[in-house]
C-alpha cells in the first residue's frame, strides 16, 4: 500500500475509553498517511469518565509500535486543532448509516469553514457495533461479565474502567 508522504491526518475523538475499533482505525490510517495525529477532544454533549491526560495515556500505550502516530489532547474546534498540528485531512470512522449521516454534517462544516477535507474509513465487521458510551454503561451498571468486553477494548483499558467504577460506587 502506498503512503501519501505529504499528508498529516488527524483522527479526532473523545476516546472515552479507547476501543479496539478506534485502534484498528488508527492502525489503518497510519498505513495510508505519512503522519497521524490522534486528537483527544471534548464533546460537550457527553460526560467523560476519564480526563484528557488519561485518555491520551490509554491510546499512547497501544500505538508505540507505530512510529508515525502521535497522541495529544486539545480543546475547542477540531478544525482549529487540525490547523495547529499542520493537518491536511481529518479521518473519521463510520460504523453504519447513522454515523455517516452525522459525520457528513461535520465534514461539510469542516470543509466550508476550515477548508479541511475528511476521509471516511469503514469499521471492520467485528467493530461495527462497538461504542465507548455503551461499554461505559455496561461496566457502570454491572450488566455483564466484564471480561467479555476484552473483545471490544484492550485489557488494560478494561482494568481502568473497572477500577474507576469501583472507586465511584
Amino acid at each position: 500500500m502506498t503512503t501519501n508522504r505529504d499528508t498529516t491526518a488527524v483522527f479526532p475523538g473523545t476516546f472515552d475509553p479507547v476501543t479496539l475499533g478506534h485502534l484498528d482505525l488508527i492502525r489503518r490510517a497510519a498505513r495510508l498517511f505519512n503522519s497521524v495525529v490522534v486528537g483527544v477532544g471534548k464533546n460537550p454533549e457527553k460526560s467523560e469518565m476519564f480526563g484528557p491526560e488519561e485518555r491520551v495515556e490509554m491510546i499512547a500505550e497501544h500505538v508505540t509500535d507505530m512510529g508515525n502516530v502521535s497522541v495529544t489532547s486539545y480543546d475547542g474546534l477540531t478544525m482549529r486543532f487540525v490547523e495547529k498540528v499542520g493537518g491536511n485531512v481529518i479521518v473519521r470512522g463510520i460504523r453504519d448509516g447513522s454515523d455517516l449521516r452525522d459525520e457528513i454534517q461535520f465534514a461539510t462544516a469542516n470543509l466550508i469553514v476550515g477548508d479541511v477535507e475528511t476521509v471516511f474509513l469503514m469499521t471492520t465487521e467485528q467493530h461495527a457495533l462497538t461504542s465507548s458510551t455503551l461499554i461505559k454503561q455496561i461496566v457502570e451498571l454491572g450488566g455483564a461479565d466484564t471480561q467479555r468486553l476484552r473483545n471490544l477494548i484492550p485489557a488494560s483499558v478494561l482494568r481502568r474502567l473497572e477500577d474507576r467504577t469501583a472507586r465511584e460506587s
